[in-house]
């Protein structure tokens, strides 16, 4: 198989079993098995997927860039991975869309931070994470790979609004009503405040943290230079 075959087709694999096994696979499997050896599977299927998606990346061989990439590029792509790192790092505090107990009473309280920014910033995160990638890495390997990660991260969201609304119920109808899908949708047809969408201190400065971090860890294990480490030190 060719490379980009290979890459293409453990794409489909790693994006096919997570919406199998998130929505109509969900709830037999974990009927039949329990939620705890569900998860077990389910976590086992999704690691097992990445690998192969990430080898057949790897397998790429060289490709010529699509466009030049210069200074200018590189800032923007910067700024957009420290966007993704604060709405990543607000996403772990208070977010009804993850599974957890009290979900239910976080969709109660009134959008702030990331949460007013868009009602799916983890994903987002991914999302963006991925487009900063594709810029400055313009090769048909990584724009593919960015596309099959981007394409799961806001899929994978749209189709979490339908199983929440399904799960929460009125919970989630009322959350969703108030949040947007689209990050800063609401502020900017007028129907949300830009103040209330001042990311909280834990996702401002955890994101801050994890962008030095993941940058410098680039450069550090002998991948590409990035982030401020191309203009620091």
């Amino acid at each position: 198989m060719q490379p980009m075959s290979l890459l293409i087709v453990t794409g489909a694999l790693f994006v096919g079993t997570h919406f199998a096994l998130s929505h109509p696979l969900r709830a037999p499997l974990a009927g039949r098995m329990g939620e705890r050896a569900f998860q077990i599977v389910y976590s086992i299927v999704a690691i097992a997927t990445f690998i192969m998606l990430v080898q057949a990346w790897r397998g790429m061989p060289p490709e010529p860039p699509l466009w030049a990439v210069g200074d200018g590029l590189w800032i923007f792509a910067t700024v957009i991975v420290l966007l993704a790192s604060i709405l990543f790092m607000g996403s772990l505090i208070g977010n009804p869309a993850l599974p957890a107990t009290n979900a239910a009473a976080a969709a109660q309280g009134a959008p702030r931070g990331v949460f007013a920014i868009t009602r799916h910033p983890m994903m987002w995160g991914f999302s963006l994470w991925a487009l900063a990638h594709a810029l400055v890495v313009p090769t048909p390997g990584q724009i593919v790979l960015s596309a099959i990660i981007a394409f799961l991260a806001l899929a994978g969201s749209a189709g979490q609004d339908i199983k929440k609304a399904r799960l929460m119920g009125d919970a989630w109808r009322h959350w969703a009503a108030r949040t947007s899908f689209f990050p800063f949708a609401r502020q900017l047809g007028g129907r949300g405040s830009w103040v209330d969408a001042i990311p909280r201190p834990h996702a401002l400065l955890g994101g801050i943290v994890l962008w030095v971090a993941a940058t410098w860890a680039h450069g550090a294990l002998g991948y590409m230079v990035a982030g401020i480490w191309r203009w620091v030190g």
